[in-house]
């Protein structure tokens, strides 16, 4: 298992280091999150409306697909105070290019949360995204991403109930 991790971040890194063409930027956004709840829950359950804003790099692995890492805060869960959960996360989003102004994507995400470790929601977090790019000039964007949590985010749950991460993302950003 060791090796097959190290032989993957090496292949990651060459083909990152041989990338022509990369950009980096920064990216902000808007969210609109919820808690998907199985079984539904009794409560009344409202989504809440955040933000999120970070960093990323876009590294060219041909003329049509680019990798893109990034690192950025974003505030979720649903809109009542106690289930509010706000994260570092870091999207790994595999990007296809479609003309020279769209370009769709693919990825995992995964999310630290950062603030009170007691408070019964797990630390860690997984995703998975989804996400449409449009630009508007060479450098300027905006763009629409869903992630949909794969991991329930409850750590100490003796009911059964499971909850996990649902967000809607618009955001602007700049690529330099």
């Amino acid at each position: 298992m060791r090796k097959t991790i190290l032989l993957l971040a090496l292949t990651m890194i060459a083909t990152i280091s041989f990338a022509q063409n990369a950009k980096y930027g920064i990216r902000a956004g808007y969210n609109i999150s919820n808690l998907d709840f199985e079984p539904a829950p009794l409560m009344d359950n409202q989504h809440r409306n955040g933000f999120a804003i970070g960093v990323f790099g876009e590294y060219d692995l041909s003329a049509s697909i680019a990798l893109a890492p990034e690192l950025q805060f974003s505030a979720e869960g649903a809109k009542d105070r106690a289930l509010r959960v706000d994260y570092i996360q870091a999207p790994i989003l595999l990007k296809f290019r479609i003309g020279s102004k769209i370009a769709i994507g693919a990825g995992p995400l995964v999310g630290v949360k950062v603030h009170e470790f007691e408070d019964g929601y797990r630390n860690f977090g997984f995703s998975g995204v989804g996400a449409l790019e449009f630009m508007i000039t060479d450098e300027i964007f905006i763009d629409a991403r869903y992630h949909y949590g794969v991991t329930n985010i409850l750590d100490d749950n003796p009911v059964g109930l499971e909850a996990k991460n649902t967000n809607l993302q618009i955001g602007i950003g700049v690529k330099i």
